[in-house]
């Protein structure tokens, strides 16, 4: 609950702000409705954010951070219209509420989100390995892996006492990455008994210099808790991987 925790104030305060004020003008009817009615200041298009600054990156990763770490709680874009008008109430120290009042709700409302965006991965991974077991070159194991061999590897294949050295990248069913080595500019090496039971498996599946398709339940990756905030619970997960080296450091 870190997390949770960070932005508790941020949450509480903006729970009892109050609605716009409707406006009194009466609607236009369609006889005296304009042809051709000016956008409304949402449908006009925003200008583009320019970031001059390290600074100004910094404080925009952090409002990214903070977009992750709400995640967890399935908001919709109502709510986060509310996260917003917290924020501008506590800069300006106005809260709506008692943040003190309302933090003993946080963990109760926590939990029930999680659970929720649990059931939605659940849901949506089921359809998505079904269909993912019968692509092209698919094969499925009795654990619920799905191994896609990309490219074979001619070298030797490890075991699960082994240390390997790989590449690889993360997502989502959506397709959202949220790990990469590639990225990093450094592969990743660790022991293969250390790692979660799809790597274990299917790693040991692959010949050096292969690449592969690792498609994970969640039953065999994070389970039902995820690795908040980038990956939720119930979540399938897809890996490429590139072996590159079994053992050394």
């Amino acid at each position: 609950m870190r997390a949770l925790m960070f932005l508790a104030p941020a949450v509480l305060m903006a729970q009892s702000t109050a609605p716009a004020a409707k406006s009194t003008a009466a609607a236009p009817t369609a006889k005296t409705a304009p042809k051709s009615a000016p956008k409304s200041a949402a449908a006009r298009k925003a200008p583009a954010l320019v970031l001059a600054t390290d600074e100004e990156k910094t404080v925009y990763a952090l409002g990214l951070q903070m977009y992750r770490s709400l995640a967890q709680f399935d908001l919709s874009p109502a709510e986060l219209e509310l996260i917003k008008n917290a924020l501008a109430d506590a800069a300006a120290g106005k809260p709506a509420v008692d943040v003190n009042e309302w933090v003993p709700r946080l963990q109760p409302f926590g939990q029930a989100r999680s659970a929720r965006v649990t059931e939605k991965q659940k849901v949506a991974s089921k359809a998505y390995l079904a269909k993912t077991a019968t692509g092209p070159g698919a094969v499925k194991t009795e654990s619920g892996l799905i191994y896609v061999d990309i490219q074979p590897g001619t070298g030797a294949s490890p075991k699960a006492s082994d240390s390997v050295k790989v590449n690889y990248r993360g997502t989502l069913i959506d397709g959202t990455e949220f790990d990469s080595s590639y990225k990093r500019h450094q592969p990743a090496q660790f022991q293969l008994s250390g790692v979660i039971r799809c790597w274990t498996e299917g790693v040991q599946k692959m010949k050096v210099g292969g690449k592969a398709r690792l498609v994970c339940p969640s039953e065999i990756a994070y389970g039902d808790n995820g690795h908040p905030p980038t990956i939720p619970g119930g979540a399938t997960l897809i890996f490429e991987i590139e072996l590159l080296e079994i053992g050394g450091h």
